[in-house]
């Protein structure tokens, strides 16, 4: 998966412990940024339905959780990467903007992005191929770019992967059934079917994702959007359009309790940071009114970029290190006898 603020990797094993003993059959993950959580919910052989606002989030929901691998050639995915990985590099917006004018990612590299994705553009829109095919093509650009993971700065110097050479490979597809839903949650809660279980991450502060993954935002979009600043990022981050309820410390506590009472979900597992606007026993409380509630605490270090700054193209550092371990509250709040069941299966 790509790199990613966020990212629940080290909760997935916690999670599928919990969607195993919740006896689900129908899942939701409600922000599912890179679709981890939905992929392990899915693997366990539930119904998932992924939801997120990002473009490049519904590439990937589209790919691993509303495509099933039995109902698709597995070959002509195959022969559709061998043919892109043949196509040559060829200068465009994406070269110039995020490899010549800022310094992501090598210039040869991005030639690449740029002819692969004009073809997908052109050959492969309207068929099954097509979110496949930019989702390995999203995978293979983070293999090679020189950041920490989010895309508000570059490194000060290329990072060594950023040498190699950009490569698609498969992006295998699952098995099983599966919903992509594209909008906003807060939007959206409210008239998503019914399920057993509900897992909801929302964002901690005040970093948008659309600004800190601007140019996967750009690769879906393929806009050539005006940019701005030393990051190049596209001009409608500063728009109203993009901003959300859970940026905001002031909105924020009211927007997820809205959510936690509106989802239709039998069972619902929360993750939040400790270091957010809300603290344990907030969680608790917003998650009250949905029945009986317990929270496992898991301490976790946090993402490469908090541990040794950032830096600009003239190798002025622009972030400075922080603290190298948070602690990540899951509350489950639902019927006591399932809840129970679920706390018990993590013992």
């Amino acid at each position: 998966m790509i790199k990613y603020l966020g990212s629940k990797r080290t909760l997935v094993p916690l999670l599928s412990q919990l969607a195993a003993a919740s006896k689900a059959k129908t899942a939701l993950d409600l922000f599912t940024g890179t679709t981890r959580v939905a992929r392990a919910f899915k693997a366990l052989g539930i119904n998932t339905t992924a939801v997120d606002l990002a473009s490049y989030s519904a590439i990937f929901a589209k790919t691993w959780i509303a495509l099933d691998a039995r109902e698709h050639s597995a070959k002509e995915l195959k022969d559709a990467l061998q043919a892109l990985n043949a196509v040559e590099g060829l200068a465009g917006y994406f070269t110039q903007t995020f490899c010549l004018d800022a310094r992501y990612f090598q210039p040869k590299n991005g030639e690449k992005v740029d002819a692969i994705r004009s073809v997908i553009e052109t050959d492969y829109k309207g068929s099954w191929l097509y979110e496949p095919l930019l989702a390995s093509l999203i995978l293979a650009a983070d293999r090679v770019d020189s950041t920490t993971g989010m895309q508000m700065a570059f490194l000060k110097a290329w990072s060594a992967r950023s040498n190699n050479s950009l490569q698609l490979r498969d992006p295998e597809l699952m098995k099983g059934k599966g919903t992509a839903v594209w909008g906003d949650a807060i939007a959206l809660a409210p008239g998503l079917l019914n399920v057993d279980l509900a897992y909801l991450d929302p964002p901690y502060n005040q970093h948008r994702y659309f600004g800190n993954y601007h140019i996967w935002e750009t690769l879906v979009r393929w806009d050539a959007p005006e940019h701005y600043g030393i990051a190049n990022k596209r001009i409608d981050v500063r728009g109203g359009e993009n901003r959300s309820a859970f940026n905001s410390k002031k909105t924020m506590p009211l927007a997820l309790g809205e959510i936690v009472r509106s989802v239709n979900a039998d069972t619902l597992v929360l993750s939040y940071n400790n270091e957010s606007w809300l603290d344990r026993e907030e969680l608790i409380s917003i998650c009250e009114t949905r029945g009986h509630v317990a929270v496992i605490d898991v301490d976790f270090k946090r993402y490469v970029g908090s541990q040794i700054g950032v830096y600009d193209k003239s190798g002025k550092r622009v972030g400075v290190p922080g603290v190298r371990r948070n602690l990540e509250h899951v509350v489950i709040a639902g019927d006591k006898t399932t809840v129970n069941r679920m706390i018990r299966a993590t013992k």
